[in-house]
């Protein structure tokens, strides 16, 4: 079936080439039209109306009929360039169109040409595009068109946010496929149909691209654009946070150098509030009470000590004071050991007293210590 079908485009084109080359002999080679034909729909001829015809306004015809009873219609519909007649847009009405470029009054004939109105056809778009994603697999479908599906060709093209160029991928009607697409970045799409040359066009038609779409993972997106933002967005949040946490950590840092620089500089003081805890906590700051109150710990912890020395020591100056021959000395000594009887503190001074001529005071008396004897004044 292929090699039937390759040699009925070779007919079909051979064809179309002799029928644009028979002319006239009022006919011109230089005029050069563009030939379209819509999806078999509507036929547009253009030429450059200027350049070619400067000193007049043609008029336009055409005809799908064959043979000698042609019937010549003119244009519906001039396409106009600087109030010029530059082209004309008229229903396609058959695979054969003749057509013919007259003066204004259509008295003389300028330019006239036959040809395969099929060899022209520019498709669609695409209708009803899907795209099915699986893993990083994309398959692009679309309809079936209604004519011609042999000679056409679904066309897609994508790129991410990090391409320049369009990727391409042609595949039979209706539906290509391609992999290796990245989850993680977002891409844009675009599918159009082309026609088969030379086998179907002698001219290279594609169709207009079908409205684009963005896609992440299998995610339809409004636009790429957005996942940029986010991203950058979210570059900018974490470089903030960056940013505020080495600030924190800089400044931490020179609070431990100041602190160690003052030290160096101006030691610091201790706080006599937790140095002397008992006498802020237990006595409100009264320096005689707390005072009264240690000195008595202390004098009753020595008492408890040094209590059988000091009365071996009071019995001996009682042997000393009776061999006495001072009366007075006696009295003053008993006097003496009656108060330190009666005082701790006194017995106890006493007791530590050192046996050489010595003057002490306590508590408001005067004591005279001579070798082993003490003496109250």
């Amino acid at each position: 079936m292929r090699p039937i079908f390759q040699a009925c485009s070779m007919i079909f084109i051979l064809g179309n080439l002799m029928a644009s080359q028979s002319q006239s002999p009022g006919w011109k080679d230089t005029i050069s039209t563009a030939i379209i034909n819509f999806n078999n729909e509507k036929m547009k001829i253009t030429w450059a109306a200027r350049e070619l015809f400067p000193s007049e306004n043609v008029s336009f015809s055409y005809t799908f009929d064959e043979g000698k009873h042609k019937v010549w219609k003119s244009c519906p519909t001039y396409l106009l360039v600087q109030d010029y007649n530059s082209g004309c847009l008229f229903k396609t009405e058959g695979p054969t169109l003749a057509f013919s470029i007259r003066n204004s009054n259509g008295s003389k004939e300028l330019f006239s040409k036959k040809l395969k109105s099929d060899f022209y056809i520019k498709p669609n778009r695409p209708e009803n595009v899907t795209f099915f994603w699986k893993d990083d697999t994309v398959t692009v479908s679309c309809n079936r068109p209604e004519r011609a599906v042999k000679c056409l060709k679904l066309e897609l093209q994508y790129k991410s946010k990090f391409d320049k160029n369009w990727q391409s991928r042609i595949s039979k009607c209706c539906s290509v496929g391609e992999q290796g697409f990245d989850p993680r970045k977002c891409y844009s799409f675009r599918v159009r149909l082309k026609r088969l040359v030379p086998y179907c066009n002698v001219v290279n038609y594609s169709s207009d691209w079908e409205a684009e779409t963005f896609w992440k993972n299998g995610t339809l997106l409004d636009s790429c654009d957005d996942d940029i933002k986010s991203q950058s967005n979210t570059v900018i949040v974490l470089s903030c946070l960056l940013a505020v946490l080495l600030m924190i950590l800089t400044l931490l840092i020179l609070q431990c150098k100041w602190q160690r620089f003052q030290k160096s500089v101006m030691p610091a003081i201790p706080d006599p509030k937790y140095i002397f805890g008992d006498l802020f906590n237990d006595h409100n700051g009264n320096f005689q009470e707390w005072i009264d109150k240690i000195d008595h710990a202390v004098v009753q912890t020595k008492l408890e000590y040094e209590e059988p020395e000091c009365i071996i020591e009071e019995e001996s100056q009682q042997e000393d004071e009776r061999n006495s021959d001072k009366q007075g000395s006696q009295e003053k000594i008993l006097t003496f050991s009656r108060a330190a009887e009666n005082d701790p503190k006194t017995a106890q001074i006493a007791c530590l007293m050192p046996t050489s001529n010595t003057v002490a005071s306590f508590a408001g008396f005067q004591i005279l210590m001579n070798d082993d004897m003490y003496v109250m004044l």
